[in-house]
């Protein structure tokens, strides 16, 4: 078989692929949360590929931010399970605080995962940029009809061509379903925080 057909058909699969990964995503997302905008299919994206590590400046902030934040979240209906994969690869996990209210983990247990997670090797902004471009192409193609779409896209272009990726959830995806988290790498969730906390069957 000719070497450049041989390629191109390898590239087509690849891409296909990724087409097909990023619908199954999106679909999922979407089913389990409606009220979700382009803004928090890619905030899970990013953490995806991200981490955590713009959230931490230092143990001590950190600490003292989860603590205010367990206090103020303590009568609050929090996100529905324990723990949740970001986006299309699963490399980082979002670690429900409704673990710690409900005494499976520690403050300090996960407070260790998160923190020791942002030290994990990821892509430079340029590479997450051109990942998400191709991602924002197939969902534009999906044809969602989401609410703010055509705004939410031209936000998260300018937020990227300021150097910079990281943004918050949309009002309506925090007014409907209190996202309160940590983002975890998958090695340390799956080494230190699942093993402590019920299967998803058992939410």
């Amino acid at each position: 078989m000719n070497r450049l057909l041989t390629i191109f058909i390898m590239m087509t699969i690849c891409l296909t692929g990724q087409s097909q990964e990023v619908e199954d995503f999106v679909s999922g997302l979407l089913e389990q949360y409606p009220k979700a905008r382009l803004l928090d299919i890619y905030k899970s994206c990013f953490q995806d590929y991200m981490g955590a590590e713009h959230l931490v400046a230092d143990t001590s902030s950190a600490r003292a931010y989860l603590e205010q934040e367990l206090v103020q979240t303590r009568d609050v209906e929090l996100m529905p399970g324990y723990y949740e994969p970001c986006g299309t690869g699963g490399r980082h996990v979002r670690v429900s605080l409704r673990a710690v209210h409900e005494g499976f983990i520690t403050a300090e247990g996960l407070l260790d995962a998160f923190v020791g997670s942002a030290n994990a090797k990821r892509p430079t902004t340029e590479q997450w940029a051109e990942l998400w471009h191709s991602m924002v192409e197939r969902i534009d193609r999906m044809d969602l009809n989401l609410p703010h779409y055509d705004l939410d896209r031209q936000f998260i272009e300018q937020v990227l061509a300021q150097g910079k990726y990281a943004i918050s959830h949309s009002p309506d995806y925090r007014e409907t379903y209190f996202p309160h988290y940590r983002i975890v790498s998958r090695e340390i969730f799956e080494r230190d925080i699942k093993p402590l906390i019920p299967c998803p069957c058992c939410h």
